[in-house]
This record gives C-alpha cells, structure tokens and sequence, in this order.
C-alpha cells in the first residue's frame, strides 16, 4: 500500500478559484484504494463555508518555529467522498474574505503552510511515501524536507513530486525577506536552487528540490522547456527534462454528463443527440433573446476574459465573424475592453449575439449542452478544461494547438473523416477565423460529417480514471 498526501492551496468542494481546485479535490477519487492511500492537505481558510467548517474534527495542535516565530498550527481532520482531508489552521495567516491576497502576505502564508504541511505529519499517524505538491504555493515543501527535516528518521526517505499548474504564478519575492520568513540559510539562495534574476522563488524551489516535476499535459511539458512558454525557468526545466512529464487532466463525469444534467432543458447522450440537443439550442435562444432558429449554427465561449485566453484575436475579427451566419454565445468576466467588447457586439447585432459578463455553472452547463461549437483560441493553455467539457457534450471544439488543447483536441481530417474538433497552430486572427469558417462550412455543407466529429468527440475519454493510472504509473516508479 502507497501512502501518498497531496498538499495544495485549494481543493474542491471546500474552496475553489481555478482548476488547481477541481485536480486536488476530484484525482484521489480515482485510485485503486487498495493500493493507494491518498489523503489532501489544504489551507483551513476563514473563508471555507461554514457548513464544511462545523464537520472538521480537532485532531491536534502544536508550536512551530517559523525562522525567529513560533507559530500556533491547528491541524483538523474530515473524510468526505472516501477520501481523508487535513486543514492547517491558524487564523493570523488564514482569515480574510479569499484564499489568496497581496502577493507579500502570501509569500509569508505559503511559507507557512509549507513547513506546518511537513510538521503536522508524525501526529497524524501518517507516514507518506510520497508529498506531492500543488503549484508555487506549496514549492518550499520539498527545500524545508531537505533542510531542518532531515536529521529526523521519521522524514528520511520521503520522496516528493512538484506538479505545475501554470507556470506563470511562481512566487517571487525578495531575497533578504524571504530569508527572513523562511529561516533557511543563505546557501539555499543561489542560482541553482531558489534565487531567480535576484529575486527569491518558490517554484524553483520545488522544481530544484522535488523527485519528479509534471504538469498538466505533454504538449505544455515540452512548451515550457523552450523561452516564448518557460516564463525564465525554461533552462530549468530543460535541466530537469528526465524528470518532468506531463498528464492531461480530467474532467467528473458525472457532474458533466449530458444525459443527467440538471441543468439542461432537454438531456441527451451519443445516441440521441441528433434529435435531443437541438431542443437546448432553441430553448438557449429564448431565454438569451437570440433569433430562434435550430438550424443557426451557435458558437459558444466560456472563460475568463484575458489575453492568454486569446480575445485579442476575437476582438480583431468580431466584426467580421458576426457577418457569418452564426449566432455567438459568451460567458464570463475580466479585462474591462474585453466585457465592454462583448457588450458593444451583443448591441450592434441583437439576435446574433449574447454577452452574459457574469459567470454562472448553470449558464456554463447549458452552453455546454446548446451551442454546436466552441471556440477557444488561447496563447498558452496549459491543460484546459473547458475543451474536455466541450467534447463530453457533443459540442465541438474550435481551438488553437498549444498545450493541451493539442493534446485533447484531434483536428477534423474530411479525407480520412478522422478527428474530433477543429484547430489552427499559429497566434493569427484570420488563421482563426480561417478555421472558424471552415467549421461553418462542414456545419451547413456537409451535416453527416459533423455528426460524425460529434460521435466521435462523446466517445473520447477524459475521465479522471485516465489521468489516474498515469499518475499511479509515476508513483509506483518513485515509491521503487
């Protein structure tokens, strides 16, 4: 039996502001119990509803030294879906309204969090074979259990696996105050382990310190090891290549299923979806005040709005695609240009249109199930869910090959009839809408082909199940 802890900032159902969330909370699940015992560590932030808050039990307390600190770490404990929960508490670090602050205070938490993750362990009655470790926030996990934990038998041996989520958020701070927080000595700061162009970094930390470096999909694995992706630690993660790997992630299948989903007006599934989901269409453009017209073909966005999403590219070609004979459903909130975009657009072409500057899981599930494609043009992806959601429901991805998308994504081939979506490889609008168009084309021209990408696209699997076994794989070449 494998022990294994996950340790992250966030997990769903207790707290959640990205996918981070839906990885740490859904993937255990998923292992053989038999041989894996796979419990979380997470953060017990004020913030957590109440509701989850009154079913934690009080397992203990200590005092730690945080450098010239002795902190107060509370540690509580609850089982929920068969899997174990643990949560860290301390209310000077972990009150507010959100999980996340001012970069500075956060630095200090994390900090926190790490070296209190390690040091609630011998009072659990667990032992772990293996710490893995959730982005940045919990990177000085694997350069604390190198550091003051080693002298300690019960430590020894432990091996760690770093997983990036998006390299982009790695916590930088500076040198002297990172020292300061941390307590490590001045040999952990040189470029070939924390310090970064000056500054202090506890990704890099991670990915120094830790076993096995992932991320979350093979194509971003590859990416990241060259400048235009690395975001500056290309050249360690080139350094690390042998042990860095990437598994796409997944997606609940039963939250996300056509044929239960109470979301939907009207559910279907692969076998009925020619004469079922046509009926969620009609019903979407009654309630978003769109043309009602089952055969318009309707194209749907759900994300947050941001360059790395790509609206740059929509914003340049809008007013041309909406000359198309396409309806255009958007979802979501961000970049002010980009909402007041959306909002201009849904006003100049009433009917064709629908700016919905919010975000509601409702509203997300019934485009899901209504539009007949979706269009997700990203700079930098490095899983995404939404594709994953898109091809559950039949509903079929426009997208550009980076990341997973091009991992989850097989471009439409009309020679071999192969393919589940549609994709373009280089950052260029009218490459965009190149693509955009010739899904309209198969869409209006060629009706049974569709069909088909859509029976294809809802037999593709990306379940956890999946990504578990890969995840086990690793695991069981670490563990030895």
């Amino acid at each position: 039996m494998k022990k294994i802890l996950f340790v992250a900032s966030e997990a769903v159902p207790f707290i959640k502001t990205g996918g981070l969330a839906d990885v740490v909370g859904s993937l255990p699940k998923y292992f053989d119990k038999e041989q894996y015992d796979i419990r979380v560590m997470i953060p017990k932030y004020l913030c957590i509803k109440q509701e989850w808050r009154d079913k934690m039990n009080y397992v203990t307390h200590f005092y730690m030294n945080l450098a010239w600190r002795s902190q107060y770490v509370g540690v509580l404990e609850m089982e929920y879906e068969g899997i174990k929960f643990y949560f860290i508490d301390n209310e000077y670090y972990f009150a507010g309204p959100k999980p996340y602050g001012n970069i500075y205070e956060d630095i200090e938490k994390f900090a926190f969090f790490s070296k209190a993750a390690i040091s609630a362990l011998p009072s659990l009655n667990f032992r772990p074979d293996i710490i893995h470790c959730h982005d940045w926030q919990t990177g000085l996990v694997p350069v604390f259990l190198n550091d003051s934990f080693q002298n300690n038998p019960f430590f020894q041996g432990i091996k760690t696996v770093m997983t990036i989520h998006n390299l982009k958020f790695q916590g930088i701070w500076d040198v002297k105050t990172v020292k300061d927080i941390t307590g490590l000595n001045a040999s952990y700061f040189t470029p070939d382990k924390l310090e970064a162009y000056g500054d202090a970094n506890y990704l890099k930390g991670g990915i120094v310190y830790a076993d096995a470096v992932t991320t979350v999909s093979e194509t971003y694995a590859e990416e990241i090891k060259m400048p235009y992706y690395g975001e500056h630690l290309d050249g360690l993660l080139r350094a690390r290549s042998n042990s860095l790997r990437g598994i796409v992630n997944g997606i609940d299948y039963n939250e996300y299923n056509p044929e239960t989903d109470k979301f939907l007006a009207h559910n279907y599934n692969a076998v009925n979806f020619r004469k079922e989901k046509v009926k969620n269409k009609t019903a979407l453009q009654e309630e978003l005040g769109l043309t009602v017209d089952p055969k318009k073909m309707m194209i749907g966005i759900v994300s947050r709005l941001t360059d790395q999403k790509g609206f740059d590219l929509i914003a340049y070609v809008m007013d041309e695609l909406c000359q198309d004979e396409i309806q255009i459903v958007v979802l979501g909130t961000g970049e002010e240009r980009y909402e007041n975009m959306f909002r201009h657009f849904a006003w100049k072409y009433q009917g064709k249109v629908s700016a919905n500057i919010f975000y509601s899981e409702a509203m997300s599930h019934k485009i899901y199930g209504s539009c007949d494609a979706f269009l997700m043009p990203s700079l930098f992806e490095p899983c995404g869910l939404s594709q994953l959601m898109s091809l559950r429901y039949g509903t079929v991805p426009i997208v550009r090959e980076t990341g997973g998308l091009k991992d989850t994504v097989q471009p439409y081939n009309e020679y071999e009839s192969t393919g589940t979506g549609f994709s373009f490889t280089n950052y260029n609008a009218h490459e965009m809408m190149n693509t955009v168009r010739y899904a309209e084309r198969i869409y209006y021209d060629r009706k049974r082909e569709w069909n088909k990408i859509v029976d294809r696209a809802m037999a593709a699997d990306f379940s956890w199940d999946n990504s578990a076994k890969k995840y086990a794989e690793m695991y069981d070449w670490l563990a030895g």
